[in-house]
């Protein structure tokens, strides 16, 4: 309770205190000092004794003092000399705020007598603060259209020191668009505003930045900066453009719907939404609308319809560029509609009788028209049916046409035809349209025979029984009936040589093939042959195959030995001195074998021999030779048994006989035939004969020819004295002669040839050939008077 009363009763002193002041202020002098902010504590304010007339001592008898409203001591009074003092340092800007003037109120108390004095202190404003902006960027948006000298307020900046201290101007940094000036409010506020010098281009200069400068008057005087950026607002000044004013296409009129036909574009210098632009068409007419579309966004025309050159040749079509604001341009695009042979015909039958009565005479079946759409050659037409029909064609007026039957027909040989009538245009590429009918006749024959493989190799061996099956043809035909039923024939071979019809059959129903005849691997390897396969239909069809024989040889030939010859007549005798070394070369047997392969590869071997180890032969090459030197003890003739054998299976022979005299006083080695001749003036005329296998080989077939020479060397002298070798004439023993007009021929051709140099010379001569029963003959004289060959068919006798 104390306390509130404590409380109360100071409450009620200050409500006096206020209430005596009122009332001294009512009547009392006021004095006015002046003092400028932020003076120091204790700075002289003024004499406030003399400001307001008092005596000297009169502050201090009275009991003066200083008091406030605020209760806050800002000043002191030196009682004695009556000076104000400052308490403290005064901030304007803290007790005033912008109030100018800044005038605090003070209260002299007396005690003796009471009294109250009112005094005014004016706080004087120093440049102690700088403007200061509050937005340190400012953004405007300016439209580029705002015109020359538009005004555009900017934010101002604050000062908190007053009067000449305040803001008094404001700049900006050098720019060729704008200004700034500043405008003072009835409030006495200061804004600046920008002053446009130079128009707007958005175009040309979306933004512009500067710098905002705001200076106060104090001196020296103190500024604030602001940057400026000015975002230059885009309108629509600028219509759409298009790249190109006229477009020209071309485009089939077969296009697919969604094909794209042009793209148009066009720019627009604005932004924004003034920059955004819209593609329509302009004006289209309906038919366009329907067959083309256009992509708003992107200027994509795409086709929405189908084309036909035959209706529409070309579409003018206006295309329209917006923007956002409105504006637009326009650019024309002209579509030209490329023909093509998109139509095929069309046949319109306007009558057809079926069934088609079987005794009726030629007679009208059906009449029908045809029609192209297309124009030029695309609208050309060939109206035609299969040729192997017994129906024809006939035109009559325009694109009209009648299918007429070119004889009666007849029901039992054919219960119906299925017609196809080809209208065919002469476009590129050509169309055609086909109609079917079917007329309760016959059946049609459509379907060929085809063969299994295009082609056949069969192989067997030679020597083969006749009649054997060496192999089948087989093909098919996918019709039915009578048109299903295939016969098999041999068709004539290329080579007219060829004698087909005796070498091989065939059976016409199931194209089982068989040789007619044993097969000769020697005469005839190979050959080929084409089978036809032909239905029973009307017309009949038919098909080709090509059948290829490869005959396997067999070992079926035995060695035929060439030299020396074993034909019963007078036999040669080899001459060998009995001063020959071991080794010496007495013969050389030589023998072929017709078959081929390893069948034909020969071996020699000695079977027999009168005088056993004096001669043996070389298995490889046949060469008979010395096995030691003769004797004298040895008997003059001998005679060897030569064996050849090929590697066949069973292997195959034959045997030759040689005879041999040994001589003495004959120091000339033996040549060996038939490598050379052996030119000795003691020796017996020697018959050389020679080889020659002349094989043609073709593609389908072969045939071999063997000619036999056969050579008679004479001697110039002595040539009578030791006998004579005849030569055969005819064919040789054993040799294969010709079968059935093929295979192997065998032809002998016999010259006489007389040495004509003497001993150890290498020349010889053909004097004529040997005719039968013409004895040969060396004259002397003929052979100095003729010229002498030297190595002139290749011989080079040693």
């Amino acid at each position: 309770m104390e306390h509130g009363g404590a409380s109360t009763l100071r409450i009620r002193q200050v409500l006096l205190l206020f209430v005596l002041l009122g009332m001294s202020q009512a009547g009392s002098e006021s004095g006015r000092f002046s003092v400028a902010e932020e003076m120091q504590s204790g700075s002289f304010v003024g004499n406030l004794a003399k400001e307001l007339g008092l005596q000297m001592g009169e502050l201090f008898s009275r009991g003066a003092r200083v008091v406030s409203n605020d209760n806050k001591q800002r000043l002191q009074l030196d009682v004695n000399t009556g000076n104000l003092l400052l308490s403290e340092a005064l901030d304007r800007e803290e007790l005033c705020g912008s109030t100018e003037p800044c005038v605090l109120h003070f209260q002299v108390l007396m005690k003796n007598p009471l009294q109250f004095l009112r005094i005014e202190l004016q706080v004087r404003d120093i440049n102690d603060h700088s403007p200061v902006f509050l937005e340190k960027e400012m953004l405007l948006e300016i439209p580029e259209n705002s015109p020359v000298g538009a005004v555009f307020l900017l934010e101002s900046a604050k000062d908190l020191d007053v009067g000449m201290n305040s803001i008094k101007n404001y700049t900006i940094s050098p720019n060729s668009h704008f200004h700034v000036k500043m405008r003072v409010n009835p409030d006495n506020r200061k804004y600046p505003e920008l002053v446009l010098d130079k128009a707007l281009d958005y175009e040309e200069q979306s933004e512009l930045s500067f710098i905002l400068t705001a200076l106060d008057g104090g001196s020296p005087p103190r500024s604030g900066t602001a940057s400026v950026r000015v975002v230059v607002g885009d309108t629509n000044d600028n219509s759409p453009e298009f790249e190109q004013p006229f477009y020209e296409v071309r485009i089939p009129e077969n296009s697919v719907l969604g094909s794209l036909v042009v793209t148009v574009s066009a720019w627009d210098l604005d932004s924004g939404k003034n920059g955004e632009i819209s593609y329509t068409f302009s004006h289209a007419s309906e038919e366009i609308r329907k067959t083309f579309e256009i992509n708003q966004k992107s200027g994509e025309v795409s086709l929405t319809a189908s084309l036909d050159f035959e209706t529409i040749e070309s579409y003018s079509v206006i295309i329209q560029a917006t923007d956002g604001g409105g504006l637009f341009g326009k650019a024309t695009v002209r579509i030209e509609v490329m023909d093509v042979n998109d139509n095929a015909p069309e046949v319109t039958v306007s009558s057809i009788t079926s069934p088609i009565p079987e005794n009726l005479p030629e007679t009208v079946v059906m009449v029908f028209s045809i029609r192209d759409k297309d124009s030029g050659d695309n609208g050309m037409m060939i109206c035609s049916i299969p040729e192997d029909l017994p129906f024809t064609l006939k035109s009559s007026v325009e694109n009209y046409y009648t299918l007429e039957t070119e004889s009666p027909l007849d029901r039992e040989s054919r219960a119906q035809y299925n017609i196809t009538i080809t209208v065919t245009d002469m476009g590129s590429p050509r169309l055609k349209t086909q109609h079917n009918i079917t007329l309760l006749v016959s059946d049609v024959n459509d379907n060929a025979p085809a063969f299994t493989q295009t082609s056949y190799t069969l192989r067997v061996r030679e020597n083969n029984s006749p009649a054997l099956h060496i192999g089948s043809v087989s093909a098919t035909d996918a019709d039915a009936g009578a048109n299903a039923q295939v016969t098999y024939s041999l068709l004539p071979p290329h080579d007219p040589h060829l004698p087909l019809a005796s070498l091989v059959s065939i059976n016409a129903d199931n194209g089982h093939l068989f040789a007619l005849r044993s097969l000769d691997y020697e005469a005839l390897q190979a050959f080929e042959f084409g089978v036809g396969a032909t239905d029973r239909g009307s017309p009949a069809l038919s098909s080709q195959a090509l059948v290829r024989v490869l005959v396997l040889d067999d070992n079926d030939n035995s060695p035929f030995v060439l030299y020396p010859l074993q034909n019963g007549s007078a036999p040669c005798t080899e001459l060998v001195p009995r001063a020959a070394e071991a080794g010496y070369l007495v013969s050389k047997v030589v023998a072929v074998d017709g078959d081929s392969g390893q069948n034909a590869w020969l071996s020699y071997q000695l079977l027999k021999a009168t005088e056993p180890g004096l001669f043996g032969v070389w298995a490889h090459n046949g060469e008979v030779r010395t096995a030691r030197p003769p004797s004298e003890r040895d008997a003059p003739k001998h005679r060897l048994l030569v064996l050849v054998k090929d590697n066949g299976e069973p292997p195959r022979s034959a045997s030759v006989t040689l005879h041999v005299l040994l001589v003495d006083g004959f120091s000339q080695p033996y040549l060996p035939l038939p490598e050379a001749a052996a030119e000795q003036a003691q020796a017996d005329p020697l018959t050389v004969y020679l080889v020659i296998a002349l094989a043609a080989v073709s593609s389908l077939f072969l045939f071999s020819v063997l000619a036999f020479i056969a050579v008679r060397l004479c001697g110039r002298s002595r040539a009578a004295s030791l006998g004579r070798c005849s030569v055969p004439e005819g064919h040789f023993p054993g040799h294969l002669v010709d079968v059935g007009g093929t295979g192997t021929l065998s032809q002998s051709h016999q010259y006489e040839v007389c040495l004509t140099g003497g001993t150890g010379t290498n020349e010889f001569k053909f004097l004529k050939p040997l005719i039968p029963n013409l004895a040969p003959h060396c004259p002397g004289k003929e052979i100095e008077e003729n010229p002498t060959f030297h190595n002139s068919f290749g011989f080079n006798i040693q």
